[in-house]
């Protein structure tokens, strides 16, 4: 199976992505993404800006656990994570997720999958500047919590 981790500060092209899982994985017959942006309001406030940090080399080999679970549950011919670090404006991409199978359910299922364990696994910090001036650093949701314990649980997130 055909794997990239990407942890940058620059933009990603999902275009580029989308031919790189074409070329390298063999006989694709779909290929999921998702892509997480910067949202502008949060908590009824207004967010200015984001930063995000990441411990090098533990994100990464957090990353390659998560995509070797994938892997094991879900009949993927390739994937690719791209996660964004430093400071980003509201509209602006933070993370992708794109993976490629033989048929759509199991693309759906690992992307899905894929980024409900990146958002509680992989160690990145988030700080959020908001139209007020006050910096606020960012919790993990119960609600990623949650979507991770369905899947410990054997289920799919469909269930």
């Amino acid at each position: 199976m055909y794997s990239r981790i990407q942890i940058q500060e620059v933009d990603f092209s999902v275009d580029d992505v989308l031919s790189e899982l074409k070329r390298a994985s063999g006989a694709v017959g779909g290929i999921c993404t998702f892509t997480g942006c910067v949202r502008d309001l949060n908590d009824d406030e207004t967010v200015t800006s984001l930063f995000l940090e990441h411990y090098p080399g533990m994100t990464e080999k957090q990353l390659a656990k998560i995509l070797e679970a994938a892997s094991a549950r879900f009949s993927m011919l390739g994937v690719v994570v791209i996660h964004r670090v430093g400071l980003l404006t509201p509209g602006d991409n933070i993370v992708l997720v794109a993976v490629a199978s033989e048929h759509r359910g199991e693309a759906f299922e690992a992307c899905h999958f894929v980024m409900d364990y990146l958002k509680t696994q992989a160690t990145f910090w988030k700080r959020e500047q908001r139209g007020s001036g006050d910096g606020q650093w960012l919790s993990m949701r119960a609600s990623d919590q949650v979507a991770q314990a369905v899947w410990e649980a054997g289920h799919d997130a469909k269930d």
